[in-house]
């Protein structure tokens, strides 16, 4: 729903004009005065007026990116760290693991969202699981590389000192392994803020929604550029957040560094 000339409300969604939005003018050849999206006097790509109109809208698109981003990030560290455990028991079972994790990597998030619809239908589900799907090989392998680093020596101490192999595993080798797996978060978290962005095409991106809304709205800049600075705000925000977990939770690698 187009904003009116009084400065009327519009809807943000998938296909309005959010409220405040201006139509810069050009003329046809009927001599009426109508948009032009590339008159920045009049459709600037940034606009404070945009951002006090619309706040609200700006803040549940965030808030749903963020939900998006937390859940799936979640779900696959949940599945990949046993993944990546198990792998690095076996050879067999790393070489399967990654290759099949490396599959579900490859595939296009459209052709993903394309093939769980008729499933999931046009829902979040949909694109927690494709979110999930191409978090799984980042965090498997983060996790496979931090226990292969391990020392063998500190591994035959442990084992002296009588530690069982759970013990092992939960009191020398995943602390040890931590920073790697602390790495392939960070990235699997700043992969997925900009992938939750797609799930556009199934009415849940977040702020993709309102960056594809304002293309798609005779290219309204200032929607798609304060979604798309909020994006990226997001994804450095996450990253510093989760860089200074791993600080927290790595002492040790200070003292090394």
């Amino acid at each position: 729903m187009r904003a009116g000339a009084g400065g009327g409300v519009g809807a943000v969604g998938g296909g309005g004009i959010a409220r405040g939005a201006v139509r810069p003018s050009s003329r046809y050849g009927d001599g009426v005065s109508v948009a032009s999206p590339f008159d920045d006097s009049a459709n600037p790509w940034f606009s404070w007026s945009y951002v006090e109109s619309n706040y609200e809208s700006l803040l549940d698109a965030l808030w749903e990116h963020v939900q998006l981003t937390a859940v799936s990030v979640v779900i696959a560290a949940a599945i990949a760290i046993p993944l990546g455990i198990v792998a690095a028991r076996s050879r067999l079972a790393a070489t399967t693991i990654l290759s099949a994790s490396g599959v579900m990597y490859t595939i296009p998030s459209l052709a993903v969202f394309a093939l769980l619809t008729p499933y999931l239908g046009l829902s979040s589900e949909t694109v927690v699981f494709g979110l999930v799907m191409y978090a799984l090989l980042i965090l498997v392998r983060a996790t496979l590389t931090g226990l292969r680093q391990v020392p063998v020596e500190v591994i035959d101490a442990a084992g002296g000192m009588g530690y069982s192999r759970r013990q092992l595993l939960a009191r020398v080798e995943l602390p040890l392994a931590l920073p790697s797996i602390m790495t392939g978060l960070r990235i699997a978290t700043v992969s997925t803020v900009a992938l939750v962005t797609v799930g556009s095409v199934v009415g849940h991106g977040g702020l993709g929604q309102l960056i594809v809304s304002g293309f798609r709205n005779n290219l309204y800049k200032p929607q798609i550029m304060t979604a798309t600075v909020m994006c990226v705000l997001l994804a450095l925000l996450c990253e510093a957040a989760l860089a200074l977990a791993a600080r927290m939770l790595t002492p040790w690698t200070r003292r090394r560094a």
